[in-house]
């Protein structure tokens, strides 16, 4: 996963731009019977340049195709900047393929507007997954996937201990207090900028990354309880400390939104910690070998958070008959540990699955990687709501204003009076 990684896929749900590669007939019930009896079920996915993750999807519908005869994986990959687009517009027009990939975050949004259908896989697959790698909408499983991601704080072993800095574990992470201490010492070695966040980064890097620092605080991006109000959620007393201390990072000069993308900063030795995400860590591992710690982020309160949830299979509403029998067929087939193994070193991101893991050169309980797979236990789930996409774009808009010195209360206020204008346009999404 590459730092377009870092943004997980823009969540574009609104636009419906018809594009050429979704006007083709036929595909509303996902497959066509040929005379021989062999049932096409179409795929679509967003993977088109990414060789690993495609090198690894033809291996599967190869492996798939040629193991029996009823049905025929039928696959069309899409630029990732053009899919979800491509997605909207044959669901508009009722063209959708059998089989799809989506952003975890999306799949409750695609679920309410009736896109996709309850995945209804056997328990022996879901039960195997991280709960992060599975998606879900009224309390039925709508998406699965074969690997999720995380963030961790890079840092030196050699700086931290020449710094008398604690080097803290998943059990033991840093406190608020030891962190901004750390930080500070780091600036004062010498580091103008000591911890790298990737502000410079837009779109869902924003809430993928920092409202997990909101949560460490107490706050959340909305009241889970009801999925019908962010008040006292995200302008609370916890999320307004968040707030200020998110604020204050930039103006006291300990994180800065004026770096590159990717973590070359920190594989040059200009910052002192990076907060950054699985897919660096290959790269960082090349430049600063047995140096390089994969640390827990901070305990800000209420114990440490990082983002959960990415990349997952459904299958649409209008595929029935034949075609749902082998897209079923076909996703039980492909959660085998060799293919889950295989996303996973290829793609650099955690599997999931424990056989998967077992598996893996990176992953594995002494691959080089495997710190990786401890901190997946500190993942929270963007909020599980249709209203999610106004909820990231509101939030990443509001601590943006933030980050550049507004008043982080009334910031807070405004984003909560617009969260909740969009739920109750759409009548609670179902939550009522």
């Amino acid at each position: 996963m590459k730092r377009t990684g870092r943004t997980l896929a823009a969540i574009a749900l609104i636009s419906a731009v018809t594009l050429t590669a979704c006007g083709r007939a036929g595909e509303g019930t996902g497959g066509d019977a040929e005379a021989g009896g062999t049932t096409k079920v179409t795929l679509w996915t967003h993977s088109a340049g990414n060789e690993a993750e495609l090198e690894v999807y033809n291996q599967i519908m190869g492996d798939f195709n040629s193991s029996q005869d009823k049905y025929e994986i039928v696959s069309e990959s899409f630029p990732q900047g053009a899919y979800n687009d491509a997605i909207v517009a044959a669901a508009a027009s009722g063209d959708l393929p059998c089989l799809l990939d989506m952003d975890g975050p999306i799949v409750p949004n695609w679920a309410w507007a009736g896109y996709i259908q309850p995945l209804e896989l056997p328990a022996a697959v879901t039960d195997e997954l991280l709960p992060t790698a599975i998606g879900k909408w009224d309390d039925k499983i709508y998406s699965a996937g074969y690997w999720d991601a995380a963030l961790a704080m890079f840092a030196r072993k050699s700086v931290l201990e020449a710094n008398d800095i604690r080097i803290p574990t998943p059990d033991n992470a840093w406190t608020k207090d030891e962190f901004d201490a750390a930080l500070r010492t780091l600036k004062a070695a010498g580091y103008d900028t000591p911890l790298d966040i990737g502000a410079e980064d837009a779109g869902e890097w924003w809430p993928y990354a920092y409202s997990p620092f909101l949560q460490s605080f107490g706050g959340d991006l909305i009241n889970r309880d009801t999925m019908l109000t962010a008040d006292g959620a995200l302008n609370g007393p916890e999320a307004v400390a968040w707030g200020e201390w998110f604020q204050g990072l930039f103006k006291d000069g300990l994180a800065s939104n004026t770096g590159t993308i990717g973590n070359e900063e920190f594989n040059r030795d200009e910052v002192g910690l990076s907060y950054t995400g699985v897919w660096n860590a290959l790269g960082s591992l090349d430049v600063v070998g047995d140096d390089l710690l994969i640390l827990p982020p901070p305990n800000l309160g209420n114990g440490p958070k990082i983002g959960g949830g990415s990349w997952q299979w459904g299958i649409s509403s209008s595929c029935t008959g034949a075609a749902l029998e082998g897209a079923r067929e076909y996703l039980e087939f492909s959660f085998k540990p060799e293919y889950i193994a295989a996303f996973a070193d290829k793609q650099i991101v955690i599997p999931a699955t424990e056989a998967g893991t077992g598996l893996s050169e990176y992953f594995k309980a002494d691959g080089v990687l495997r710190p990786f797979t401890e901190l997946t236990q500190f993942a929270v789930l963007r909020p599980e709501t249709p209203a999610y996409a106004v909820i990231s774009t509101t939030f990443q808009t509001a601590a943006m204003d933030i980050m550049n010195g507004a008043d982080v209360q009334k910031t807070l206020d405004q984003a909560v009076k617009d969260i909740d204008a969009d739920i109750n346009n759409n009548d609670g999404y179902g939550f009522n």
